[in-house]
């Protein structure tokens, strides 16, 4: 993918080199202190990973997955996982740096993603989970266009790569939305 600017904002596709960058740019989005800053944290509900460089060497490397970077002037400010999950477009892993959030990137980035999903793999919708006690964020994404489907599905409590839950009743709920 060659790199496409909007207004100083470049979109590229991560590499393996970017991973060092890319685990503490989505850390410091849910995890911590730091990401009480921003309207994102899930820092009440969740200790420990929130990414793992396994994790993402897998994505970068695996056909019809993308890992989006958002720079402006070389600096990363932004990120998300965009796949294909058979015939589907995914979206996940989303993360905009906390001082940076409510100014409109993260609508750039997810308009991207969906871009990548319709326009280079043609896929029909794009599907995506949401932690469920997170309203705030599934309104967000409600206004652009998301609709929650009802579908529930477990938290992955005990695998330490996603992080440590700090309560017993996490799950996602499966948002989508056709492109």
């Amino acid at each position: 993918m060659s790199a496409v600017a909007d207004d100083a904002l470049v979109f590229r596709a991560a590499t393996e080199a970017d991973i060092p960058a890319l685990v503490p740019l989505v850390t410091s989005a849910y995890r911590g202190e730091s990401s009480r800053q921003g309207w994102t944290t899930e820092a009440d509900i969740l200790d420990g990973n929130r990414i793992v460089p396994e994790v993402l060497e897998t994505d970068i490397r695996r056909p019809r997955s993308r890992i989006l970077i958002a720079e402006r002037d070389g600096e990363m400010l932004a990120c998300a996982h965009v796949c294909d999950e058979g015939g589907i477009g995914y979206f996940g892993m989303f993360a905009v740096r906390p001082d940076l959030q409510n100014a409109g990137l993260g609508r750039r980035v997810l308009a991207e993603a969906e871009r990548v999903a319709r326009e280079d793999w043609q896929l029909p919708l794009m599907r995506m989970t949401v932690i469920d006690l997170r309203e705030e964020l599934i309104a967000w994404y409600e206004r652009r266009g998301y609709r929650r489907t009802g579908i529930k599905k477990p938290f992955p409590a005990t695998d330490p790569r996603f992080g440590l839950p700090r309560r017993d009743d996490l799950r996602f709920e499966v948002l989508e939305k056709a492109l």
